[in-house]
């Protein structure tokens, strides 16, 4: 297996995906608490990011196994069946980074505590469950709202807990803080699901999934995405206002014409290999300008 194959296998370059929570999560402990544990930021960012590889890779194998004869998905579309990869390669490679990923989870728990613990299951689950079992969630409607939850919400909460386990006050106002300083990570992460369920969404009612996208039709699916987007801005602007975030912040407001084109062009066409980029940008570009100007207010 080339690196490049591998690294389509794993999606990689969705990754934005899970880094970027994570280090708003990083300014976020830093700037209202004023502390940062360097050494299991790490290892919570390496499990992380193993896990998060381990979980596309079981996307791919469980769409290769479960595609119908209807049309040539598995041969054609699918990266384990268009490259001939070894299944059995494949099912060790993922089933060993589920594991050493684990290992390294239940290690920091060891330190911080249960919380810890339960958040991790959790997420553990959801990857799992994501595109395995009978009813996978993401052929369910409810693949936007667990992928943004999880992977925007949950992984900026980790990691503040992580940063502040033996001050940390598991109470409203707390967990309403960080919501609300992901809520831009949760909903264009949500967007990246809704635009890929979008592009899919005949191939995916032949095979038998039906996502948010099938429920919603195309117009009611794009109209959300544009929500989505603009609700995302508002969140970036209550971070200021609730002082959950420094001024600078605000300065992400200056890509709104960057995101209003690229949601333009998806809007136009909803095609996997043309347009479904235009939400990856949005992710990226939106997620890495919040982190930099987070950053830039920490500085100064």
């Amino acid at each position: 297996m080339s690196l490049k194959v591998f690294l389509e296998l794993v999606e990689f370059k969705a990754k934005t995906a899970s880094v970027l929570p994570f280090l708003i999560g990083l300014c976020y402990s830093w700037y209202h608490y004023r502390s940062i544990h360097l050494g299991f930021v790490l290892i919570y960012f390496l499990a992380m990011f193993l896990f998060n590889m381990a979980v596309d890779m079981l996307d791919n194998y469980n769409d290769y196994h479960h595609a119908t004869d209807v049309h040539d998905y598995r041969e054609k579309t699918n990266i384990i069946g268009r490259e001939n990869l070894s299944v059995r390669l494949v099912f060790w490679l993922m089933t060993s980074m589920i594991i050493v990923s684990a290992i390294m989870g239940l290690t920091l728990a060891y330190f911080v505590g249960w919380p810890l613990f339960w958040m991790g299951l959790y997420c553990y689950l959801v990857g799992i469950f994501y595109s395995s079992g009978p009813r996978p969630l993401s052929s369910l409607p409810l693949g936007e709202f667990f992928s943004g939850f999880t992977m925007g919400f949950m992984i900026s909460l980790i990691c503040v807990y992580l940063n502040t386990y033996e001050s940390f006050e598991w109470n409203f106002s707390s967990i309403f803080s960080i919501f609300i300083i992901a809520l831009p990570n949760t909903l264009w992460i949500a967007n990246l699901m809704l635009a890929n369920n979008t592009c899919d969404m005949e191939e995916d009612e032949k095979n038998k999934r039906y996502t948010l996208a099938h429920y919603l039709g195309r117009k009611g699916s794009l109209n959300l995405f544009v929500f989505f987007n603009l609700f995302a801005f508002i969140g970036i602007i209550a971070s200021v206002l609730l002082q959950l975030a420094p001024v600078t912040v605000l300065l992400s407001l200056l890509i709104v014409p960057f995101v209003y084109k690229q949601t333009k062009l998806f809007l136009a066409k909803q095609v996997k290999r043309e347009t479904f980029i235009c939400a990856i940008r949005i992710l990226a570009v939106g997620s890495a300008v919040q982190v930099l100007t987070y950053l830039l207010g920490i500085l100064i």
